[in-house]
């Protein structure tokens, strides 16, 4: 679908910004006014724009037609079992489309003050090399008409890239804003080296909503999804280029890196569309970085001890350094063998809680008061020192950090009158 058709689905949460917005900072603040609601830029200079889009749980789990409990179980199948896509001929983007290239002429907002300039944020990435091929999220600082400094973290984009370097030639890429989320989604899924993403896609809408995902073949060569409101087709050339500052997950300015530049050939897009954008630390761009990971530390989980029933990376944990993983225990050692499986499974993650599974995980109040009722730390807490964290947490020394689990499920051998919550 169009996002248009996406804000009329969600018309009452919506918040419709009419008069002009600068795109030097003003955008942001209308996007951390209404944190969890779709803002609807009318004219960010000149153009149409939106943010927190899918800043929820439940638009997300509605446009998918499936409950919030089944977001998780569909995901995790969807990458277990992926599904070929259908190419088809023609996509509304194509309408439009120009080699008179000026990238300073979009909606492209600078976020944050420090931030090096305006960024695409909200672009997921196609690639291919090699017959392998790739969706990914990476953000790109604007350099000019028709170049950006793009962050290519060192997965599988980079390596890609680092290929078609060391072959002295480019890398052939496309760019895709205004995604429907199961895309998104699928950018965000990290998945072994050759596994197309957009199979993942096709998947999870085949799962849902009985279609499979359409893409379309763009004049560079490369498939990209059918339903993106702008794509710009280009080169990773063999040069590199200051990227940063920028707010990124952890709310913190993100360092200096020299990065590979993108060189913009072309631009397609749908009439009268809509940039999207995501801001580095808010709820949306949470969903499309920790939901996807959510499976993997499920499935990981679920090898350790006989039942797991949910799985959440938190939003006060930035949705990638803390998690909470809620299981049925009929072992003592359940809990400690949950967290070193969750540690296992997501590298990234410095703090995990394990709760019993009458615990509500997506409730915050709910999780402490477990904490607060079954744990105690003597027994229940394990700390590892000095171990490979993150590279999006400002106290990590050199990439290394150290991690804590906490077991706060009921002890078995305890009075389960003493642990029980009372109902009606």
């Amino acid at each position: 679908m169009a996002i248009r058709d996406w804000l009329a689905a969600f018309s009452k949460d919506v918040v419709e910004v009419q008069e002009p917005v600068a795109t030097d900072l003003e955008a942001t603040r209308f996007l951390l006014r209404h944190p969890r609601q779709p803002v609807h830029l009318r004219n960010l200079q000149g153009g149409e724009a939106v943010g927190n889009l899918w800043s929820t749980r439940d638009r997300v789990a509605a446009a998918l037609r499936v409950s919030n409990a089944d977001l998780l179980p569909k995901l995790m199948e969807a990458q277990a079992h992926p599904k070929d896509a259908r190419v088809v001929a023609r996509a509304d983007f194509m309408r439009h489309e120009t080699t008179d290239v000026d990238l300073r002429e979009l909606p492209i907002p600078k976020l944050f003050p420090k931030d090096a300039g305006r960024y695409v944020t909200a672009g997921v990435w196609v690639a291919e090399w090699e017959g392998a091929r790739n969706l990914s999220f990476h953000r790109i600082l604007v350099l000019g008409a028709d170049r950006g400094a793009c962050r290519i973290v060192p997965r599988h984009l980079r390596h890609m890239y680092d290929e078609a370097m060391k072959a002295g030639g480019e890398l052939k890429v496309a760019v895709c804003i205004g995604l429907d989320p199961w895309n998104l989604l699928a950018g965000g899924t990290s998945v072994e080296y050759g596994v197309d993403e957009s199979r993942i896609a096709s998947a999870l809408t085949q799962s849902c909503l009985g279609k499979p995902v359409d893409m379309v073949r763009i004049k560079n060569g490369l498939t990209v999804p059918g339903e993106a409101e702008y794509v710009l087709e280009g080169r990773l050339i063999h040069e590199v280029h200051d990227e940063g500052p920028f707010v990124d997950a952890v709310r913190t300015y993100d360092r200096v890196r020299k990065e590979p530049v993108l060189v913009v050939d072309r631009i397609y897009h749908r009439d009268q569309p809509i940039f999207h954008i995501i801001v580095g630390g808010l709820d949306e761009h949470f969903m499309f970085m920790g939901m996807p990971r959510e499976p993997v530390i499920y499935q990981a989980v679920s090898r350790a001890v006989p039942h797991v029933k949910a799985v959440r990376l938190t939003e006060g944990g930035c949705a990638w350094l803390h998690g909470v993983v809620s299981i049925r225990k009929q072992h003592q050692g359940d809990g400690k063998n949950a967290i070193m499986a969750a540690f296992g499974a997501h590298t990234s993650m410095k703090q995990v809680v394990i709760v019993d599974e009458d615990i509500d995980i997506f409730d915050d109040r709910d999780v402490e008061w477990a904490i607060a009722t079954r744990f105690q730390a003597d027994r229940g807490l394990v700390v590892l020192h000095d171990v490979r964290g993150s590279s999006i947490d400002p106290s990590a020394r050199d990439g290394f950090t150290s991690k804590m689990g906490i077991d706060a499920t009921k002890p078995l051998a305890a009075d389960p009158a003493m642990f029980d919550k009372a109902t009606l």
